[in-house]
């Protein structure tokens, strides 16, 4: 088993265990290759829910430039809203999961093929 699929296992364990999803496998995959090498770097690897300048990566570098959403506060109230599902105290928020989360938060799947 290849290092980045044995994050994606990882990733998929967080969604059942931590927030009681059952992960669409081929999405969590493709999210995570979307990350490209950011997974295998343990700083770029997860994200910090109390550090503004990491979510306003998120806003701009995700949600806005590879989803194509508009900017605004939904945005924001969609990534507290993640942030808060997944666990303000969880310190380990991996951003494949994350972004996972808010791509099928906003229906945007088709990003993915």
């Amino acid at each position: 088993m290849s290092k980045r699929d044995e994050l994606i296992e990882k990733y998929a364990a967080d969604l059942k265990d931590k927030l009681n999803q059952e992960p669409d496998m081929e999405l969590l995959k493709k999210v995570t290759i979307g990350c490209g090498p950011s997974i295998y770097n343990k700083d770029s690897s997860t994200v910090s829910g109390s550090d503004p300048k990491e979510i306003a990566t998120v806003k701009n570098n995700f949600l806005i430039k590879k989803l194509g959403l508009t900017d605004g506060p939904e945005l924001d109230s969609a990534i507290d809203s993640v942030l808060e599902a997944y666990g303000k105290s969880n310190k380990n928020k991996h951003r494949a999961v994350i972004y996972y989360l808010l791509t099928k938060h906003f229906n945007k799947q088709e990003i993915y093929g």
